[in-house]
């Protein structure tokens, strides 16, 4: 989700939930600790040299069972962090800790909840790290449909 998606969304609810990827809900006195543009300068094993940026969230949960954070309250920090750092319309990620370790999640919007969905790592350079590209397979059926060599035909 994009930083304009969020602040649209923001508009349309009367309270914030977060859920991840588990169906398990943030606690309802959730803060919003970081909002701010991550630059990620970096090589890959292919020897590329790349760059992501992406607006960084951070959710951080404690004792202050009392707090609740409104939608209005999140979009004046998000609009106050655009001023301040003039970044454009960036992909989101959000930044929660778990019980053993900070994950990073994708965010999604259901309708209801905004969810925070699994993000997962992969070699950009795959071809240079030696892993062979997965062949398309086909069913015989299919190949028929794509003119190719019919198997009784007596030419394969």
């Amino acid at each position: 989700m994009k930083l304009s998606a969020i602040k649209k969304h923001l508009k349309s609810i009367e309270t914030i939930t977060f859920q991840l990827p588990n169906r398990q809900l943030v606690a309802r006195h959730f803060h919003v600790t970081e909002v701010g543009k991550i630059t990620k300068n970096f090589i890959d094993c292919g020897g590329k040299i790349r760059n992501e940026e992406f607006i960084g969230f951070q959710l951080w949960e404690e004792n202050d069972y009392d707090h609740r954070l409104h939608p209005e309250k999140l979009m004046e920090i998000i609009e106050r962090s655009e001023q301040l750092f003039e970044f454009p319309d960036l992909e989101l990620e959000v930044e929660y800790q778990g019980k053993e370790t900070i994950g990073k999640y994708g965010l999604d919007f259901d309708g209801k909840n905004f969810l925070l969905t699994s993000k997962l790592t992969a070699c950009l350079a795959k071809d240079a790290c030696g892993i062979p590209q997965e062949k398309t397979r086909i069913s015989i059926s299919e190949a028929k449909n794509l003119n190719e060599c019919d198997p009784n035909s007596g030419c394969c």
